[in-house]
Parts: C-alpha cells; structure tokens; sequence
C-alpha cells in the first residue's frame, strides 16, 4: 500500500510521539506502507515546521533530519502537472489530491477538507488509517 501523508499528520507525530500520527509513521517506517512525497510536499513541510508557533517544540536540526528521513525514505517522485477531478474547498489541498491519484496512493490526513472528501477517495483519518 502507498500512502500521502499530509504534512500536518507528520508535524502532529513530531509534537506527540504517541498518539495515531506517530503510529502512522511508526508503521511506514516497519515497512507496513510506503510513503509517497514530492517536492511541493517536502517543501510545505519545511515551511509548516518553521512557523513560530512550533519553534518552542521542534528545534532546526529535527526539521532537517524530518526532511531528510521522509525524502529519502519515502517515494520521492515529481509533483504531479495535472489537477484533481475533485476539487477540496481550500484549494492549496488540490496537489496533495493529485499526487495521491498519480501515484494510486490513499492519503492520511487531520485535515478537515480532505477527510471531508472520503466519500469519494482514499482519505483516513490517522487513527482509521
């Protein structure tokens, strides 16, 4: 199995390392599932763990080793060019959508516009997934 995990999923495990984020990336990194990434994705993860607000909680040297574990542990491939046929109501999502369906992965995600879209795709919130 393949999975996008969405940037929020991976800051969560870094804040709680025992709560269903971090059991979700516990069981990639046993082998259980593949990570995808691309670099839109590596990127709002390096933007997300710089914000001020988690400055307190995450030191600069974890961001590069979460960077360098998830870009060279997962399956980095190009961000996809083509947009979604389904359409999130936050618009920034839709790259997510799209490298899930260009890589027929699922996507686990604690963002409401995505699991809100399960219906109709592979979204789990990480204590379904």
């Amino acid at each position: 199995m393949r999975a996008v995990v969405d940037a929020n999923v991976i800051i969560s495990a870094s804040l709680n390392r025992n709560g269903p984020p971090a059991r979700v990336i516990q069981a990639w990194l046993q082998g259980i599932f593949d990570v995808v990434v691309s670099p839109k994705l590596l990127e709002e993860l390096e933007r997300a763990l710089k914000y001020r607000k988690l400055q307190k909680y995450i030191m600069i040297s974890e961001i590069a080793e979460l960077i360098e574990l998830f870009s060279l542990g997962g399956s980095l491939v190009e961000d996809p060019r083509e947009l979604p046929s389904i359409s999130p109501k936050d618009l920034g999502d839709e790259y997510i959508i799209s490298l899930a369906f260009s890589t027929q992965s699922v996507i686990v995600s604690v963002d409401s516009h995505l699991l809100a879209l399960s219906h109709d795709i592979p979204v789990y919130w990480p204590a379904d997934f």
